[in-house]
């Protein structure tokens, strides 16, 4: 059986989609067009920075697509549809894609889901999987409908959880994951000309919203474990913090579970080793802080530099 050189579009934006976009560049097929969401604002400066995607397409002179709706804009769907494609790819693009987007190429749209589908549906299913205390995660190429994540599931591939995994570890571990698995899919595709996609159980999903900067207050009257599940899913963004009596608020970078208990009240800072009282006696050790306007250091600096005192209570 031959195998058939695919016409291909990508869809996608931020870093985790480049391995897969880098993959597909390497593959023989062709790749026609990238579509990704418009330049804006970034850093401390607010240059305007065209995505990851845009940069990696325009290095290999593949042609740009930056529309800023796909629903609302009829000469974008248009133009989509008139590059005749075998097949779309999409990894964390970030835009809305409409029936007539998903119906356009031959096999429609395939998506670089980032959860072994369907536990976790919508944006941030990395940090959600992490917080929750899964025991794994990975990758599932779905093939799109309407739906939020609810098309067919074409592969699935997991990995798993340690309780050293971070948001960023777990994030560049399934970045690449996908951009082998996508390749795989799509040169199945071309020699067999088509895919089998399992339907999804509704009954099994949980729903991953955006996160907020709220998500990050950590409630001391959770256990140790809860808590460091929390910072390790939610650091960088939005990051884990917590306030003192006058409202001054410090963010929690990396903490440690011990096997101690303790009799004070949950959030107090107990010693000078670190230990902060969780949930259930249960404690953790400050191991690196962020204070409100300092800079990032370890919990001795903390310390030493009056950020931090024993006996210290936070809220």
């Amino acid at each position: 059986m031959t195998t058939k050189k695919l016409r291909i579009a990508f869809m996608g934006t931020p870093d985790f989609s480049a391995p897969a976009l880098e993959a597909l560049i390497r593959s023989g097929h062709d790749v026609l067009c990238v579509y990704t969401q418009p330049a804006r604002p970034k850093g401390r400066g607010q240059k305007i920075q065209a995505s990851p995607i845009q940069q990696i397409a325009e290095a290999h002179n593949i042609p740009v697509h930056t529309p800023l709706s796909l629903k609302k804009d009829a000469a974008a769907r248009a133009e989509f549809a008139a590059y005749d494609l075998d097949v779309a790819i999409v990894a964390a693009y970030g835009l809305l894609l409409p029936l007539e987007i998903l119906q356009a190429p031959k096999h429609g749209c395939l998506n670089i889901h980032a959860s072994l589908l369907p536990r976790w549906r919508g944006a941030s299913p990395i940090q959600r999987s992490i917080w929750a205390g899964d025991a794994q995660s990975g990758i599932t190429i779905m093939q799109m409908d309407e739906g939020l994540d609810t098309g067919g599931m074409i592969e699935k591939r997991s990995i798993a959880l340690r309780p050293q995994t971070t948001a960023q570890s777990l994030h560049d571990e399934l970045s690449a994951l996908g951009g082998t698995m996508i390749i795989d899919v799509i040169n199945r595709l071309a020699v067999t000309g088509s895919l089998t996609a399992e339907p999804q159980d509704n009954a099994l999903t949980c729903y991953a919203p955006l996160l907020k900067k709220d998500d990050g207050r950590v409630d001391w009257s959770q256990t140790a474990i809860e808590i460091d599940r929390q910072i390790r899913a939610l650091t960088p963004w939005p990051g884990v913090w917590t306030s003192d009596a006058a409202d001054k608020r410090m963010k929690i970078i990396a903490v440690e579970v011990v096997d101690e208990h303790f009799t004070e009240p949950p959030g107090t800072l107990v010693d000078s080793m670190g230990h902060v009282v969780c949930g259930q006696g249960t404690a953790l050790r400050l191991l690196r802080v962020h204070p409100d306007n300092a800079k990032t250091m370890d919990f001795l600096s903390a310390l030493n530099g009056g950020y931090l005192k024993t006996d210290h209570q936070f809220f």
